[in-house]
């Protein structure tokens, strides 16, 4: 039989590695819990809010932890805000979204600002705070000019529609020139002498009269010439 210091002995042995091994647990534990905020803090308790400006009236804006300048992975949370120098006007709050294309501390809003000045203010609540403002002056940007047809292409369009009738009208005049020369042709046809030929006709004929003319005279004096022999 075993004595009783002999399980005491046995049941120190079992017991003295559990009981180590919640010790460690217990340390490690305890080691987490003073690691993570030093980690969750290693960038600074704050972060830096620039405002450098605007882009088509979109302000841009630059953000990085205050202590080491290290961009910031996570989702920015904040509210952008503008106001007229007069205070009449205001705009936002409006939030930030990552500039495509730039550097991973270049931020910017998806909403643009009218032309004019503005003062504009950063705030910033995840995953640190941070403030920043500026005066930012948007220009006025003239549209775009309107495009106009060529000159020549709208004569050229416009051309058909008064091309027929301006055509018909210097038709007329032409037409009536051209029948009032042809009668006048056909008119000075009819009234001038022929060429050689009709003036030739026109001598025979003048001749043949003329000697019709003598034959007859000559038959009327031999006429009388019997009545006188008759009456003798």
């Amino acid at each position: 039989p075993s004595s009783p210091s002999g399980d005491a002995m046995t049941r120190t042995k079992i017991a003295f590695p559990a009981v180590r091994a919640t010790v460690t647990a217990v340390f490690a534990v305890l080691g987490l819990m003073f690691l993570t905020p030093v980690a969750a803090h290693a960038h600074g308790d704050t972060v830096k809010v620039v405002v450098t400006g605007q882009r088509e009236g979109r302000v841009t804006v630059d953000i990085t932890w205050e202590n080491d300048g290290d961009a910031i992975e996570e989702n920015v949370a904040a509210t952008v805000n503008a106001t007229s120098p007069d205070g009449s006007r205001t705009l936002g709050p409006w939030r930030l979204v990552r500039a495509a294309g730039a550097s991973r501390t270049a931020w910017t809003t998806a909403e643009a600002l009218p032309p004019g000045s503005w003062k504009v203010s950063v705030d910033v609540g995840f995953p640190s705070l941070g403030h920043g403002e500026l005066d930012v002056a948007v220009p006025v940007v003239d549209p775009a000019p309107a495009t106009r047809a060529p000159a020549p292409t709208v004569a050229a369009s416009a051309q058909p529609s008064t091309q027929p009738s301006a055509q018909a009208t210097a038709a007329a005049p032409t037409t009536a020139s051209t029948v009032a020369g042809a009668g006048a042709q056909a008119t000075a046809g009819a009234t001038e002498p022929a060429g050689d030929d009709s003036d030739s006709g026109f001598w025979w004929t003048t001749a043949g009269v003329a000697v019709l003319a003598l034959a007859g005279a000559a038959t009327g004096i031999l006429i009388r010439r019997r009545r006188r022999l008759r009456l003798r």
